[in-house]
């Protein structure tokens, strides 16, 4: 069961500003040698901004949110993380993540530019996610 029932009514999340993923892309290659980790949040059918958790922890290995400090808002759609050591593919640890909090779920990864992301689903599978001025 999801931490968060975030399904329920909501349009299916079809696109990212492309900003907003340019935003992602150079907070994941600034946060270097740790990683980047932040909540994705949609405005109808495109997500459009970050939100920076309280107390989130960073390591080389790890983003550790601390999801008891987000304010309930039913916009929220997910989460992004980087992975400084390269590859956008989700870990063990991110599956269980995406399982229990949101639909869509963003990896960055070296050299963060337009071609190294992903977009993966509730379950860890990849998924499309068009980029939308």
């Amino acid at each position: 069961m999801s931490l968060f029932d975030f399904t329920k009514g909501k349009k299916q999340v079809r696109g990212i500003r492309r900003r907003t993923l340019k935003m992602i892309l150079e907070a994941g290659r600034s946060s270097l040698p740790n990683e980047f980790g932040a909540i994705l949040r949609a405005e109808g059918e495109v997500i459009d901004q970050l939100w920076l958790i309280p107390g989130t922890e960073s390591s080389d290995s790890a983003a550790l949110f601390r999801l008891h400090m987000l304010p309930i808002d039913f916009h929220v759609v997910g989460t992004v993380h980087s992975h400084p050591s390269g590859g956008c593919w989700p870990s063990g640890a991110d599956v269980e993540l995406f399982r229990r909090f949101g639909y869509v779920h963003i990896i960055v990864c070296d050299p963060f530019d337009h071609d190294s992301w992903a977009c993966y689903d509730g379950i860890g599978e990849k998924r499309d996610l068009e980029v939308v001025d």
